[in-house]
Order: structure tokens, then C-alpha cells, then sequence
């Protein structure tokens, strides 16, 4: 029986090779399953990670403004606030004429400006802005709406705004007031702007810039109104409300590695005065006046009274000039109001005025250059103050003259054609300390002429000296 093998009918001998291959894809398949199962909870992770990261929101500090926002940028929210305290005290003659006894300026403290804010985007191309403002001229006020606005941003270099804010009409005027060189605007510019811009001015239009170019092109109406107690002139009943414009155009069409030139050109445009109503004694008023460059005391030395007027022109040229860390700023401005059916023999009354004024930063700080706004911000501060280390934050020395004469035909024998606004001259002398980017200190010193007559041609003009003490914090 030896060597005997028996095979039952359909058993085949095993195989060992085909054994061996039927092993390996066995095992092969079990790794493919294992890297699908990998692969799935990768996946997973990621997309919920991807998920994660576009609703997480980032906070972050950045020179004392907070700001919260979504990675992409889509969507942000800022805060600011502004506190500007002034101290002021004025020098006046003992013996002011009888005539103006009532302006003798009261010295003291008050809060000019004491904003907060919150502004950002809101899915990528929108902006908005909302300010509201507690400080005055003069007194302190309840709070009101100062700015509130939306922007489209998603057509550069174009920007298309409208709500409240105030339009860029001039150098002086598109600057930031956190930054600005004086405690208060040169007034011939405060004037202009103040026709068919200003602050709280309702409006909308377009703005646009390039790397060297500035434009904008604003249709204005009323202000912002309100009914605090303190604002009895927003409570006068409006029958229809003003109409204007504001445009401007301006850059910088010289510049180097540490130099540059500014020239610019605006204009403000009333179409359409404010109606008062039939009752009125000036139906449809327009009255030119300014603070003397300083608002402890809210007195307007300078005021051409109401004229009844069915439109005005602000005409302004913008020239500067930056060398490292000296600048040196000017504007023109002349003003005409269309009187509406005028007296015999009287005529459209015009103004003008103008300022030059400039800054030399000790600590070799410069100036920056917003061509966002074609107008100068505050300089940097390259050591911000810390006296353990001999950091003592950036020094700034500056000067101006101003001038505005709201005389128009002041001695002529017609009566209905003499506008007796007076002429206001000031030269002002001062010192900027920045200890860092959100801080400010400034000390001014005011020499002030103002030479006017009353309706009788009396003199109630007055020479007068001031000087004032700014603290800021602007973040």
C-alpha cells in the first residue's frame, strides 16, 4: 500500500502560491480600510476646524483702541473716544469800551470735545461710523449724534458715504482734530466750512483717492437737530431744509524720499438757505461768525448778523510744504452771499480771509501725510515717554497768523448795504507734547485784535491776550 494516494472526486490539492497572493490582498485591503477610516477623520477635523476659524473673532489693542474682528477682516468693530480738556485764561484791558462790556471773556475749563465712538465693516465693502459727542463751546452739552454714516468701499479707489459727518472742505478741515496743530481751526477756514459742511452736516456723495490725488464731491442739507436745552437755535420751527454742496480736489504732485508739496482746491456751495417761515424776521438767513480760536469762552467776536440771502459761495486754495519734520500750511478763502430781493442800492456782499501757519517737531519726528484725506496727522512718536529709559515722547514747536474781515461796504451811506462783521487777527504761539501715540498736551498762547463797529459806528473791537492749556487723550 506504500505510495497509495487517494483523491475523492472535485478536491483539489491546496496551492501554496495562490495561498500567499490571496494572503497579501487580504492584507492589503485591510490597510486601504484602515487608511479610508484615517482619511474620514482627517477630513473631518478640518472642516470642522475651517468652520472654527471663520466665526472665531480676534481682539487686539492697538495704540489704546480696542478693535474686534473676524480673521478675514469681514467683519470689525473699533472703539474710540476723544477727551480734550482746555484750560484757558484771558489778558484783557481793565476798561472795556461801554459797548462791550458784555464781552468780557470768562477764562476756566471746559470739556471741547468728549467723544466715543464705535466704527468698522460689516461683510468686507460696507463701513460705518458712530460717534457721539458730550463736549461744547463753552459749555459742555448733552450728548448727540456728532457722526453716523455708511460707506461702500468695494469700488476703488472710490468710496460712496451718506448719513452725518462732516465733508473734507480744505487742508485744514480734512484734517483729524485728535492731530490737528492748534486747539481750533484757523476761523476764515471754520467759516467756509461751516456754509454747506461742518460738523453734524447731513449728507452723500462720493470720495476717492489714489497714491497722490485726493477728490471729493458731497450734496449737503441740514444739520444733525437737536433739542437739547441748551441748543435753543435747533428749536426754531423748518419749513424747507438746506440744500449745498461740497467739493474739493487736492494732492501731491511734488514730492521725494523726505519732502512733498500739497496743493489743493475746494469749494462750499449753499443752493438753497434754510426756510424759517413767513414769521421769521430773516426768512431765509445766512449769518457769517466765529469764536476767536479758542472756545473756553463760546463769545463770537466777529458776526455779520443774519442776511437774508438765497445762496452763498466759499471759494478756498490749499498750498503746504513738507522738509522731514518742518511744515508750512496755508489757505485762501473768499466768500460771497447773493442777497435775495436786496434794498436799493444794495449790493451781494463778499469776504475773505486767510491763514499761514507751520510746525517744526524738535525730536525729528515728521508730520504724517494722509493722502486718505490729503491732509496732515499727527507726527509719530518714535520714543514714546518714559523717563527710566531717557524716553521723553515727541516735541513739536508751532506758529500762525490768521486773518478774516467780515467788513463788506462798512462806512458806505447806504445803510442796507453796510455789513459790519468787524476783522479778527491772531497770532498764536505754541508747544505740542505727545508722550505717546494716544496722549496729547498742548499750550498755547493767543494774541488777539479784533477791530469792528456797531450798527451806530461805535468801536466795539478789543485787543486781548490768552493763553490755554490742552489735555487729550484720543484713542
Amino acid at each position: 500500500m506504500t505510495g497509495l494516494v487517494l483523491a475523492w472526486p472535485g478536491l483539489a490539492a491546496a496551492d501554496p502560491v495562490t495561498d500567499a497572493k490571496i494572503a497579501a490582498l487580504e492584507e492589503q485591503l485591510a490597510l486601504l480600510q484602515a487608511q479610508i477610516a484615517d482619511l474620514k477623520v482627517s477630513t473631518s477635523a478640518s472642516i470642522s476646524a475651517l468652520r472654527s476659524d471663520a466665526t472665531t473673532t480676534s481682539a487686539t489693542i492697538a495704540n489704546g483702541k480696542p478693535t474686534i474682528a473676524t480673521p478675514d477682516g469681514t467683519f470689525s468693530a473699533t472703539l474710540h473716544g476723544v477727551m480734550q480738556l482746555d484750560t484757558a485764561k484771558y489778558d484783557q484791558d481793565d476798561r472795556l469800551p461801554a459797548a462791550v462790556t458784555a464781552r468780557d471773556l470768562s477764562g476756566g475749563a471746559n470739556f471741547r470735545r468728549a467723544r466715543i465712538g464705535v466704527d468698522g465693516k460689516v461683510f468686507g465693502n460696507f463701513d460705518y461710523n458712530i460717534l457721539f459727542e458730550f463736549g461744547g463751546s463753552g459749555a459742555e452739552d448733552a450728548g448727540r449724534v456728532q457722526e453716523l454714516w455708511l460707506q461702500y468701499s468695494g469700488l476703488k479707489p472710490l468710496r460712496f458715504r451718506i448719513g452725518a459727518f462732516a465733508p473734507p472742505l480744505g487742508l485744514e478741515d480734512a484734517a483729524s482734530v485728535n492731530g490737528s496743530l492748534f486747539p481750533e481751526r484757523p476761523a476764515v477756514a471754520d467759516i467756509a466750512r461751516g456754509l454747506a459742511g461742518a460738523d453734524t452736516r447731513i449728507g452723500g456723495g462720493v470720495i476717492g483717492n489714489g497714491d497722490h490725488w485726493f477728490a471729493s464731491a458731497i450734496a449737503t442739507g441740514p444739520l444733525v437737530q437737536s433739542l437739547n436745552s441748551g441748543a435753543t437755535a435747533f428749536n426754531a420751527p423748518i419749513f424747507d431744509e438746506q440744500q449745498g454742496y461740497a467739493l474739493r480736489v487736492a494732492g501731491m504732485p511734488l514730492h521725494g524720499f523726505d519732502w512733498l508739496v500739497h496743493v489743493g482746491a475746494n469749494a462750499s456751495i449753499v443752493a438753497q438757505p434754510t426756510d424759517l417761515g413767513a414769521s421769521a424776521g430773516t426768512r431765509y438767513a445766512l449769518q457769517l461768525r466765529e469764536r476767536p480760536e479758542l472756545r473756553v469762552d463760546g463769545t463770537r467776536l466777529v458776526d455779520t448778523g443774519q442776511i437774508d440771502a438765497k445762496g452763498a459761495q466759499a471759494y478756498g486754495l490749499e498750498l503746504a510744504a513738507q522738509k522731514q519734520n518742518l511744515l508750512i500750511q496755508g489757505e485762501y478763502f473768499d466768500i460771497s452771499l447773493d442777497r435775495r430781493n436786496p434794498a436799493v442800492g444794495a449790493s451781494d456782499p463778499s469776504f475773505n480771509g486767510w491763514y499761514v501757519e507751520g510746525s517744526w517737531v524738535l525730536t525729528g519726528e515728521r508730520r504724517k501725510y494722509n493722502i486718505g484725506a490729503a491732509a496732515f496727522d499727527a507726527p509719530g512718536v518714535d520714543k514714546p515717554f518714559d523717563p527710566s529709559n531717557g524716553q521723553w515722547g515727541a516735541w513739536e514747536l508751532a506758529a500762525r497768523y490768521s486773518t478774516i474781515d467780515l467788513n463788506y461796504a462798512e462806512d458806505s451811506l447806504i445803510a442796507a448795504d453796510r455789513v459790519r462783521g468787524g476783522q479778527q487777527d491772531i497770532w498764536t504761539l505754541g508747544v505740542n507734547w505727545f508722550p505717546n501715540p494716544a496722549v496729547k498736551f498742548m499750550l498755547d498762547y493767543y494774541d488777539v485784535s479784533v477791530d469792528r463797529k456797531n450798527t451806530t459806528g461805535a468801536a466795539i473791537g478789543q485787543d486781548y491776550r490768552a493763553l490755554n492749556l490742552r489735555s487729550q487723550i484720543a484713542f
